[in-house]
């Protein structure tokens, strides 16, 4: 099955670019995020393809006035995985590695954009993320992530938001490979589906530093997938530090699975940093497809469909198990090279089952 893509020299295998593989959960996906640097305006995009499964779908949310606006998107895209519209969602590749833009034509709904992301430094590799249940891969995939400012405008109802990236920063990251995706299994792995997920994401960008600080944990709290590491923006003279021991420290909100406060003391023989948040409002990653019941990624919704939702957030029950999946926007603190750095970034959470580390048991039972 030949595309427009097998014009480019991108190939790794014998077989056509349309072709990914054998693994029907082989993905590949785009996401952003960016806010305000007081917090009151966030927004987050997902953009995935699904070779085996013949999907490209994508989500633009934001969250504005105590609200969280949602459009989806979902198309069969008969094997050609450049062509990275949906709809009225597209994302350009002006230049790969430094820009980018993603624009929402006027639809239907209240969300509208054209919006551009400049990254400031070069990308940081995250360490490869492979997860077995038993026998079955339950995740294998590699992931790039840049912070970045962004410019242009969103429009939300009648409202026009002009970006500013002196104001507008944020993240975006490429990753690929396996992952659950579409429908569940019909026959899951002997094991049982995964039963204990700790995951905590949380990139922040300052006047001329970034950070990237992650940890998957397991059921002792013992990290199996950890990384932080510290680099100079915007043409800054700091090589990317990697700091060899990293350790996370937290409070939490009362009767919940939720951060209130982040430290990470962060140890090098180059230097010692200690990264600091305080979380804000949350937005619920549901809203670009993360546990979705209807509109998880790589679900099939016919040749074209887009639609609509709109969360008021003073309603939402924050302890609902479908919504345990946040990214929290945090003011930041960087103390590093013998200052305090301010800054702002996002505290991505999902915590799922027991976790030594911080006393979580069972499945899903709250801290005090």
């Amino acid at each position: 099955m030949l595309t427009p893509g097998d014009d480019y020299p991108l190939h790794q295998t014998p077989e056509p670019i349309a072709f990914a593989g054998t693994d029907r959960n082989f993905y590949d996906r785009y996401f952003f995020n960016g806010m305000s640097l007081d917090g009151s305006f966030f927004f987050a995009i997902a953009f995935g393809i699904y070779p085996q499964l013949d999907i490209m779908d994508g989500a633009f949310s934001v969250v504005v006035d105590g609200k969280q606006h949602i459009l989806r998107v979902s198309k069969r895209m008969n094997g050609d995985r450049l062509n990275l519209t949906v709809g009225p969602l597209s994302i350009e590749i002006v230049q790969p590695l430094k820009t980018l833009r993603i624009r929402l034509a006027p639809n239907d709904g209240a969300l509208s954009a054209d919006i551009t992301l400049q990254t400031r430094h070069d990308p940081i590799e995250e360490p490869r993320f492979t997860r077995r249940i038993g026998t079955r891969a339950f995740m294998d995939y590699t992931r790039l992530t840049q912070n970045g400012a962004w410019s242009g405008w969103i429009g939300v109802g009648g409202t026009k938001v002009t970006l500013n990236p002196a104001e507008h920063f944020g993240t975006r990251d490429r990753s690929w490979g396996v992952r659950p995706v579409g429908k569940s299994d019909s026959q899951p792995p002997a094991q049982g589906a995964f039963s204990q997920f700790f995951w905590l994401w949380t990139p922040a960008n300052f006047a001329d530093h970034v950070v990237f600080c992650h940890t998957n944990d397991d059921a002792h709290g013992r990290p199996w997938n950890r990384r932080a590491v510290v680099e100079g923006a915007n043409g800054a003279n700091l090589p990317a530090i990697e700091f060899e021991d990293v350790t996370p420290s937290y409070t939490w909100r009362p009767k919940s699975r939720r951060i209130d406060t982040l430290k990470v003391q962060m140890k090098s023989h180059e230097g010692d940093a200690e990264l600091r948040f305080k979380t804000g409002a949350h937005f619920y990653m549901q809203g670009i497809g993360y546990t979705h019941p209807e509109w998880g990624h790589g679900m099939d919704h016919g040749p074209l469909e887009v639609a609509h939702e709109v969360l008021d957030l003073a309603g939402v029950n924050d302890a609902d198990q479908r919504l345990l999946h946040i990214q929290a926007v945090a003011p930041a603190e960087l103390e590093f090279g013998g200052r305090v750095h301010k800054g702002v970034g996002v505290v991505e959470q999902l915590f799922v089952g027991p976790h030594a580390g911080t006393g979580m048991t069972g499945a899903l039972d709250p801290l005090p």
